[in-house]
């Protein structure tokens, strides 16, 4: 019998990194004899990856180049990019502006300031070192005006969350390691946390977080939210959860299909299927009929035991939910339950 050999995923670089590198190019340009072929930065834990310059170009008082961005195996929409930044004398002190494909914030609640350009402390800071470095390096006076950019930024920010962040225009410079672990579910449910964050600086009293799109737009349209109400929670419930119960909203609806609400009702806190499956046996306990145990999928045993299913999974999704929460009172969480056809098929609170 032969086995699937194992291969490590390739790990790959934030566009906080990128940014970095690219700016490390540029300064040696603008200060320097030339822009390298290649420049070599410390990220926050110490690596020191080495990346390669793609473009550049020079003017009177500004040098820019470009990283084309490498985040290995992950699917990230923004691999490939090319993350391009200038370096331009400037007015006392380094200033950081948005250029063409980065956005701008427009909420608060993240963790840059409204009106200032999406690009996030940890990159900023990075940013900021390298250059006091090379100023130090080349005897210069750090005063300078960053401008990042990222060309059909705009166009790729449409497939992330910026949109309902309140980032227009483009796309956000991340990183707080300054790599990307493929397949990482940090990023994801960082971008969670941003979401909350920003819909209690709104004010917001509802939020809701759904599985996918389908029951996305069926918890939306039902309870009549708001886009900046609605949390890409995808598969981590448990870490929208957690962070409510630190971080409250008078109410949480959490939407989802009968297979991963059954998930939750048996108390999965990660609802993909790679990393959680459906119990049978309970489920034929819940409803009392022994030849549950052998079905292949909740959707088979809805479709032979009807709302039976959604009855007894939607009041056990609710209270799972709430134990994760933890005995606060400050956070009122209720579940919806969506079919395939994207109709409500079940609803409890907890």
């Amino acid at each position: 019998m032969s086995t699937k050999p194992i291969t490590e995923l390739r790990r790959g670089w934030t566009t906080g990194a990128c940014a970095t590198a690219a700016l490390k190019a540029a300064l040696a340009g603008l200060w320097g004899e030339a822009v390298p072929a290649k420049v070599r930065i410390t990220l926050p834990r110490g690596e020191t990856p080495e990346f390669a310059v793609a473009c550049s170009t020079s003017g009177p008082g500004w040098c820019e180049a470009g990283v084309t961005k490498d985040a290995g195996d992950d699917p990230d929409v923004t691999h490939g990019a090319l993350i391009k930044v200038r370096a331009a004398q400037g007015a006392p002190g380094i200033t950081f502006v948005a250029g063409d494909g980065v956005g701008i914030v427009t909420k608060p609640g993240l963790p840059v300031p409204v009106g200032d350009a999406a690009i996030n402390p940890v990159p900023r800071q990075m940013m900021t070192d390298v250059a006091l470095e090379l100023a130090a390096t080349y005897a210069r006076k750090p005063d300078l005006a960053i401008t990042i950019s990222i060309p059909g930024g705009e166009q790729i920010a449409q497939k992330t969350w910026n949109p309902r962040l309140g980032i227009k225009g483009g796309l956000s410079i991340l990183g707080t390691t300054g790599i990307v672990r493929p397949f990482s579910c940090a990023a994801w449910i960082a971008s969670i946390h941003r979401g909350i964050d920003v819909a209690r600086a709104e004010g917001l009293a509802h939020v809701a977080g759904c599985t996918g799109a389908t029951s996305e737009k069926a918890v939306q349209a039902h309870l009549a939210l708001s886009d900046g109400a609605m949390l890409d929670m995808g598969d981590f419930v448990g870490g929208m959860l957690k962070y409510l119960r630190k971080h409250p909203v008078a109410r949480v609806t959490i939407g989802g299909g009968l297979g991963k609400m059954t998930k939750l009702a048996q108390g999965a806190r990660d609802l993909h299927s790679a990393r959680s499956q459906v119990d049978f046996d309970v489920l034929a306990q819940w409803l009392d009929q022994p030849e549950v145990a052998h079905a292949n999928t909740v959707l088979e045993v809805y479709e032979t035991h009807g709302r039976a299913v959604p009855e007894a999974v939607a009041p056990r999704a609710a209270a799972a939910a709430q134990d994760i929460l933890g005995a606060t009172e400050a956070v009122q969480v209720d579940v919806v339950l969506v079919d395939r056809a994207g109709r409500i098929v079940g609803q409890a609170s907890a």
